[in-house]
């Protein structure tokens, strides 16, 4: 009751209520700043994850080169579809297709573009979350095997739209007399997918199986086995088994190891986030300390009063502790509303900037996905409301037991 009184009070009456409402609004700041920053941060490694997850093999099995009958080096897996089949029965994988991969040029009137052109099944194409399901496709998938899939950037690019048909050069087709050509194939755009990713989506094609081994010369065998698996995030669980698979000469590259060092560059910069964050929330709570102070020097003839009528100097350290711990918690109960409301609406505030700012706020082309998600995590709530809370306390300490241990004589000889 006491400590409420002090913090209520007016400045004329003693009181401290202006450095109190700053200290409380600036703790409130620092916890905002911290959930929305985490949740960001958390919102944009699950998206981009995802986005690489589901739009490419959680691992690709290839063969090292190898040198057929005929002396020629090649990297093809002629026993394709029995690898799929071995690589199916290992426990965790959900699916395994052979696929053809190879770049080639993709041009419409006078627009072209260098594609990375994707030879797979109708079947296995469907089983692609990001192209599969995507929100913003045209066209019907089920036509795949009559024409190609192209991604919503290169569609862009190019003027693409559904039934143009679009050519694709390859410099090293059709075998002559007179040497290799450049083989030139027409084919109808059935479909047109978004995979989330900026860089996905403006470079990647999909074929037929078939023609693709055509297109590419690749009648000799698949070029990799994608595979991919119920647990991506222990995808190096599963190499021993799909080396066994594989045999002799198996290669492996996962996910991790195509985006890994990016990923470990966004853990190290959140730790580094949270580190600046968190001395933004601690200089905010040094507001307590000189608000305390200022309290107990303003409260020493209460001080002196109350000691004198048999207050214990542990019961004057809590009165004054309770004063800094009331401002620590309703500023980081503040904090918490205000950053949770801020980061379940980030989607819809970004675009506001984003407009504001002619589309400069957030460059896909930059960070690769085309929006910043926020994705709140109880963990990350429990660690800024934590060191608000530890922070709060802790700089309360020292005024308060510098007003429990104040003699009541000296607090009252002047009085």
């Amino acid at each position: 009751m006491i400590a409420w009184r002090y913090l209520r009070a007016r400045r004329a009456e003693g009181g401290v209520s202006v450095m109190t409402w700053i200290s409380l609004i600036g703790i409130a700041l620092g916890v905002m700043a911290l959930i929305v920053t985490l949740a960001v941060r958390a919102g944009f490694r699950t998206e981009f994850v995802d986005t690489i997850l589901g739009s490419n093999a959680h691992v690709a099995v290839s063969r090292a080169t190898w040198v057929d009958e005929n002396g020629v080096s090649s990297r093809a897996i002629p026993e394709a579809e029995r690898l799929a089949e071995a690589v199916r029965a290992i426990p965790g994988v959900t699916r395994a297709a052979p696929i053809i991969r190879g770049q080639a040029m993709v041009t419409l009137n006078d627009r072209s573009n260098v594609a990375e052109v994707y030879g797979i099944s109708l079947d296995d194409l469907k089983t692609i979350p990001r192209v599969a399901g995507s929100d913003e496709a045209l066209g019907e998938i089920e036509r795949f095997g009559e024409g190609m899939a192209i991604g919503v950037g290169i569609a862009r690019d190019l003027g693409v739209g559904i039934g143009d048909r679009v050519k694709l050069i390859q410099p090293s087709g059709a075998k002559t007399a007179f040497g290799t050509s450049p083989r030139v194939n027409a084919y109808e755009v059935v479909y047109i997918f978004s995979a989330g990713r900026w860089d996905i989506d403006r470079t990647r094609i999909y074929l037929p199986y078939e023609e693709a081994q055509s297109f590419f010369n690749r009648e000799a065998g698949a070029d990799e086995i994608e595979v991919y698996v119920a647990d991506p995030e222990a995808i190096d669980s599963y190499g021993p088994a799909l080396y066994e698979a594989g045999g002799d000469g198996t290669i492996l590259w996962t996910w991790r190891d195509s985006s890994g060092a990016f990923l470990n560059a966004l853990d190290i910069e959140d730790d580094v986030m949270f580190l600046i964050l968190a001395l933004v929330v601690m200089i905010a709570a040094l507001n307590i300390t000189s608000g305390l102070v200022m309290l107990v020097k303003n409260k020493g003839r209460d001080i002196g009063i109350l000691r004198t009528m048999g207050l214990t100097e542990g019961s004057v350290l809590r009165v004054f502790f309770l004063c800094g711990a009331f401002t620590g918690v309703i500023g980081t109960l503040a904090g918490v509303v205000l950053g949770c409301v801020i980061a379940l609406n980030i989607d819809a505030i970004m675009s506001a900037i984003n407009w504001m700012t002619g589309g400069g706020a957030w460059d896909p082309s930059i960070r690769g996905i085309y929006r910043l998600p926020a994705e709140l995590r109880a963990w990350d709530l429990g660690r800024a409301v934590g060191l608000s809370l530890l922070l709060s306390f802790l700089v309360t300490i020292f005024p308060a037991r510098r007003a429990a241990r104040m003699n009541p004589v000296e607090a009252l000889r002047y009085e």
